[in-house]
């Protein structure tokens, strides 16, 4: 019994430590990738509604020199319709499909920008979606000394559930620690959903 709790505590110290460490260190690389690379280099779209990607075009305008990557948006030929149709060159445009939700959204990207010296992307989706995506921006990004600009899609959704933040924020830190997400419980899970108008608000 008493091995059983001292296992339980040293398993809550090693939890807690390894927190502190984590809330301790990607700040700090989070300020040295914004020292390094003051503007963005790179601009990120989190899929989840075209009008996303049409903000997204209307953005890339102004900022012709930086490549776009859209993470599982609208199916691939609209998503290219709509770059195009703004008079967005399409070699910019990255359409990557592999995310399945908002965690997966970075953690199948981090890797790609780190080979490519990104430190700073703009960071695009709506407003409110921003709060839970800049949580797992700061933690999977963060940890991987890339920062982020905000830009967001004014909407009149009301905010998302906090739950939905604290559990993101947990499954990023899983990722950091085990480079799982656990998206296929997160599958699982949005599957005994109701759909509302064709829509799943759960991703």
């Amino acid at each position: 019994m008493k091995t059983d709790n001292s296992r339980r505590k040293f398993t809550i110290v090693v939890v807690i430590s390894f927190l502190i460490s984590i809330s301790s260190i990607i700040p700090l690389r989070i300020a040295i990738a914004r020292y390094r690379s003051p503007q963005p280099q790179a601009i990120l779209t989190l899929g989840g509604g075209h009008q996303r990607e049409v903000l997204t075009a209307e953005f890339a305008t102004l900022h012709p020199q930086l490549p776009i990557w859209v993470s599982t948006g609208s199916e691939e030929m609209r998503a290219r319709e709509i770059f195009h149709s703004m008079g967005v060159d399409n070699l910019r445009v990255y359409i990557d499909r592999r995310a399945t939700d908002t965690v997966t959204n970075f953690t199948t990207l981090v890797g790609d920008f780190q080979k490519q010296n990104i430190q700073h992307i703009y960071l695009i989706t709506d407003d409110f979606h921003l709060p839970r995506a800049k949580v797992i921006a700061f933690i999977v990004l963060g940890s991987r000394g890339i920062t982020y600009t905000p830009i967001s899609l004014a909407t009149d959704r009301p905010p998302e559930p906090k739950l939905k933040i604290v559990r993101d924020a947990l499954r990023s830190v899983i990722w950091i620690c085990t480079k799982h997400t656990g998206s296929s419980f997160n599958q699982r899970s949005k599957a005994t959903k109701q759909t509302c108008y064709g829509f799943n608000f759960c991703s």
